[in-house]
């Protein structure tokens, strides 16, 4: 019989609905079951695409001894870490305190009141690698909660106290001092120190994708010219592009590298990871015209099109690691299918570029990735560059068609609010930089989608699954919306969407912001009541709230001459002043946020017909270069006054042809009606 999962939406938890363990979902009857009886809480927390949650699930919760332990000696409770970031913050905060180290499937011991006691994350079936087994470990810890509670109150006590203090005024990331240029360039110089400057990256394996970082360093080199900050960013960005990190078929990025080359993926494909690097290449390419990037770019928006989009618009949140049951199997192949679908002459070139051998590099077979340019794949081959290209065009077209009729990966067909707004933003992006009609369609579709069916009496929510939306929106939820909603907003100049994401913020204000803690909470003030109330302060796989909305309120004071929101988005920069400068890969969102709040930005009103050719002329001189510190804004000729953002109020034509205005803190330039001119005014 299926046990209390059965009931939910998310397909992580319904993965575990047959499982012999009685499992709970997070909530009062969880709770109140184990007040009522004294049971200590067996918290397990993972999500769907994760590898070793599987694992985890396959030796112990559908093995009948450990689920008969478990249902005998704990109230155990299942979370999807991706419904409920909150919780995962929390508990993983607290298992780092403990073993200095985290990840998934958390595993976390409770009192009936929800404070952790202990907790690791995977446990093995047997006792191996210096952990116990897991059965005796469960054994034990339920000993220890019946015969030394004093110990146990005690470890619960102290690790309450740390959570509290590192979630609320005077954090670990608490700083202040001046904010300053010279922040960004200490931050570039600790990044320098930690570059591999063989294979891209910072620091050693494993080594993931950290989108951010080199979005901050290609905004270094537009501010300073630094050469180095975008060669870091170049080298790394085609490294990954080249590496098994990068799906070389069907595009798209993996979750991270285990190695420190970029070869060997953890297979499972992430939305947010590639909506967070999809904007990186773009910028790439704005600044060096390199046609890699845009290709990059493009195919994985391709690949988010294709594989990861809902009938409705919407966003799908992962693919898994595994498929049949073997991580990696869609993904990979051996020699001999390569030579039995291509021939064998086709076969030696794409083997040669696609570093295969009958070896293999991955448990016998092979990930395909670029080891080599193709003009070195003609020197060992001896074959032209021409005949190569063909071969790998051809190559790249029937294997996609061979890896189609294979198992594919499974999905999690949930949609998240804050991961639809990062992908709605890159596909913005792309459509405003690429002059692609057809992906701001995407991005429209999606934001109408969560417009819609992720919002409920005003408010935000933060996850859909089966024409359910459920859960109160967190933090990340209205910063990521927002700021994916500027950037449709910069694609067609539809006032809905600068209007939206105004609301937006205005809600995240009101709802998340702490005068005392001096920034956000995660959580909205009316939020359930846990352990403690989770402030995350840096960024991680997806960036902080906090960082997201830091400049998601410098854009939009610029725009709505706000000076309270530019003074809170400061607030919290000056918050995390010594993180920036010390831990530069924790902040790469905030360095970002920072350099914007630095530069004095540049505000341009265009008035004009939206598609008219001088209008269109005049956005296209804006959009000509990479310029992240520049906001525009549009109003068409006769719209009413009293509707318009204060930038673009008292803004008119000039004899009746499209004008622009160049201001930095409303202190307006003469406007032009000319791209020349306009060129003139942005510095180019």
């Amino acid at each position: 019989m299926s046990n209390r999962l059965a009931n939910e939406t998310s397909p992580y938890l319904l993965q575990h609905k047959d499982n012999p363990v009685d499992w709970f979902p997070w909530g009062e009857e969880a709770l109140g079951r184990a007040r009522d009886e004294d049971r200590p809480i067996l918290l397990s927390i993972g999500y769907a695409a994760c590898h070793w949650c599987h694992v985890m699930e396959h030796e112990s919760f559908e093995d009948e001894a450990t689920a008969a332990v478990m249902n005998e000696l704990f109230v155990s409770i299942k979370v999807d870490r991706e419904e409920r970031p909150d919780l995962d913050t929390i508990y993983m905060e607290a298992v780092q305190a403990l073993t200095g180290h985290g990840g998934w499937p958390m595993t976390v011991f409770l009192t009936p009141e929800g404070a952790p006691f202990y907790g690791g994350t995977y446990f093995p079936p047997t006792a191996r690698h210096g952990l116990p087994a897991f059965a005796d470990l469960l054994r034990g810890v339920a000993d220890a909660y019946r015969n030394r509670r004093e110990d146990v109150a005690h470890n619960a006590v102290q690790l309450r106290e740390r959570l509290r203090a590192g979630f609320g005024v005077g954090g670990a990331a608490a700083g202040e001092g001046a904010l300053t240029p010279a922040i960004l360039d200490e931050a570039t110089d600790r990044l320098a120190g930690q570059f591999d400057r063989t294979h891209g990256g910072f620091g050693s394996a494993p080594k993931f994708p950290q989108g951010m970082t080199l979005d901050f360093l290609l905004r270094q080199y537009a501010r300073t010219g630094a050469d180095g900050a975008l060669a870091m960013a170049e080298l790394t960005l085609e490294k990954m592009a080249r590496g098994g990190l990068y799906d070389q078929l069907g595009g798209g990025f993996h979750r991270y590298s285990v190695d420190d080359r970029w070869l060997v993926p953890h297979f499972e494909k992430m939305l947010y990871d590639n909506a967070l690097l999809v904007p990186v290449y773009l910028h790439a390419y704005q600044l060096t015209g390199k046609d890699l990037y845009r290709r990059i770019a493009v195919e994985t928006l391709d690949w988010a099109a294709r594989e990861m989009t809902d009938g409705n618009g919407g966003f799908y949140a992962t693919l898994d690691a595994d498929s049949e049951g073997e991580e990696g199997k869609y993904y990979v192949w051996t020699h001999a299918e390569l030579v039995a679908l291509l021939g064998p002459e086709d076969a030696r070139l794409v083997a040669e570029s696609f570093g295969v051998s009958e070896r293999g590099n991955f448990e016998g077979s092979n990930i395909l990735h670029l080891p080599r340019t193709i003009d070195v794949v003609a020197h060992r081959t001896g074959a032209d560059i021409e005949r190569i290209g063909t071969a790998l065009d051809r190559a790249r077209t029937i294997l996609k068609e061979a890896r189609d009729e294979r198992v594919y990966p499974g999905r999690d067909e949930k949609i998240l609010t804050a991961w639809n707004g990062l992908m709605i933003g890159a596909f913005a992006e792309a459509a405003t930089i690429l002059g692609r009609d057809d992906y701001r369609y995407r991005a429209e579709l999606a934001a109408d989608f969560a417009l819609k069916h992720l919002r409920r009496d005003g408010r935000l929510l933060r996850t859909y699954k089966d024409g359910q939306a459920r859960l109160n929106g967190y933090l990340e939820d209205y910063a990521f919306l927002a700021d994916g909603l500027l950037a449709l907003y910069a694609t067609a100049f539809e006032p809905r969407w600068l209007e939206e994401a105004r609301a937006i913020a205005e809600g995240m204000l009101d709802l998340f912001w702490d005068d005392e803690a001096g920034g956000f909470y995660d959580t909205g003030h009316d939020h359930e009541t846990l352990v403690a109330r989770p402030r995350s302060l840096t960024d991680n796989a997806v960036p902080s709230g906090n960082s997201v909305a830091a400049e998601v309120l410098l854009r939009l004071a610029a725009i709505y001459d706000k000076p309270s929101w530019h003074d809170r988005a400061t607030t919290i920069l000056t918050g995390v002043r010594e993180l920036l400068r010390q831990y530069p890969t924790a902040a790469g969102r905030y360095l970002c946020a920072l350099d914007f709040a630095l530069a004095t930005p540049q505000e341009v009103a265009i008035v004009g017909e939206p598609l008219g050719h001088d209008t269109r002329a005049l956005v296209a001189t804006v959009r000509s270069r990479f310029r992240p510190n520049t906001v525009i804004a549009l109003r068409q000729p006769g719209a009413r006054e009293n509707a318009q953002p204060a930038l673009l109020r008292s803004r008119n034509l000039i004899e009746g042809r499209a004008t622009a205005y160049v201001c930095e803190r409303y202190a307006c330039q003469q406007p032009v009606t000319t791209p020349q001119e306009l060129a003139a005014q942005l510095g180019d």
